[in-house]
């Protein structure tokens, strides 16, 4: 396991006003027009000194959720903090997210700048040739998924793994009383699905299982989109008994389990169903439960509910969702 680096700046800085003023502008991207956002920048500069005051003082107490449903495309229940709690939540990003960073392995996708699932499905496939060899031997990969990943997460470990980082006892407390504003099934278990910090803090979490399964387990071709992740390797074998060593650290360390229905080896040839996609060795093709959505998406696109568009919306379909146009060539 590489040494870990801690923060040494001034992280103060994450409570000031600038910092706060430039966390509202980030916040308040594509949400002007809601009623909440509204009446808080009716008194902005108030309403910010008096939460720096708060937070330089200690006195800061993290509010309440308004949860609700999506489906997308699973039912998942987010939970809303105010905006007040909301800003404090850029506010730590802002500070926190530009260290994390430099800490995670390359090959971790999820919720990361200049990364994303399209860069992940491009990684798989130079995995997979390299494994294959340009496809003259095979290539097998384990493919796993956590069991509710959010809502399993250890809140006084990860609190731990974050003191391991963080020296300045102030942003650990601040920090502490933004995870522990939540719970899921239980007391102190559960991150919130709607909290940007949340997107930030499950890399912290996961990347304690990145670094084991790189350094420790060395896996060469590993990557991991936030609760799937997948290693290839040309050793069916290795992989099938690897998998107890990584099921037992990430029960051990982390209390997490892996799903007993989303695990597989398989190879490539046989279809290997990732981020939306199954992918073979020279195409892939939407999973179904992804073209459903996209289908539902396009139908619920407005401009294509009015007018004249019936020829309009029958190309979208036959180009995207009909016959065998859902398979895209991998070159």
């Amino acid at each position: 396991m590489p040494q870990r680096f801690k923060i040494t700046e001034l992280v103060n800085d994450l409570v000031s006003v600038d910092n706060l003023l430039l966390a509202w502008q980030e916040f308040i991207k594509g949400k002007r027009q809601k009623a909440d956002v509204q009446l808080f920048q009716s008194d902005l500069m108030d309403n910010i000194i008096k939460l720096h005051d708060d937070l330089i003082h200690f006195n800061y107490r993290h509010g309440f959720y308004q949860a609700f449903s999506i489906n997308d495309p699973k039912p998942r229940n987010i939970h809303k903090a105010t905006v007040r709690d909301r800003l404090v939540h850029h506010a730590i990003y802002r500070v926190l997210y530009p260290f994390f960073d430099q800490t995670f392995i390359f090959d971790s996708y999820s919720c990361r700048l200049n990364k994303g699932t399209h860069k992940a499905i491009n990684r798989f496939r130079s995995f997979a040739h390299k494994v294959s060899q340009n496809k003259t031997k095979t290539c097998w990969t384990l493919k796993c998924d956590i069991k509710k990943f959010f809502a399993n997460i250890d809140q006084a470990i990860l609190i731990k793994i974050l003191k391991q980082y963080i020296p300045d006892k102030g942003i650990v407390d601040l920090l502490e009383k933004v995870i522990k504003s939540f719970s899921s099934f239980k007391a102190d278990v559960g991150l919130p699905l709607g909290n940007l910090t949340s997107q930030l803090l499950v890399n912290v979490y996961m990347n304690e299982f990145d670094q084991f399964v790189k350094h420790q387990l060395k896996a060469k071709y590993y990557l991991r989109y936030a609760d799937d992740f997948l290693i290839m390797s040309r050793d069916r074998i290795w992989l099938e008994t690897s998998l107890p060593t990584i099921s037992g650290f990430l029960i051990d360390q982390l209390k997490l389990q892996i799903h007993p229905d989303k695990v597989f080896i398989k190879t490539r040839s046989s279809g290997v169903d990732f981020l939306g996609w199954i992918h073979f060795p020279d195409h892939r093709v939407l999973r179904t439960a992804t073209k459903r959505r996209m289908l539902k998406k396009i139908t619920d696109l407005g401009m294509l509910k009015y007018g004249n568009s019936f020829k309009l919306r029958e190309q979208v379909l036959d180009s995207h969702f009909r016959g065998n146009d859902t398979r895209e060539k991998v070159i």
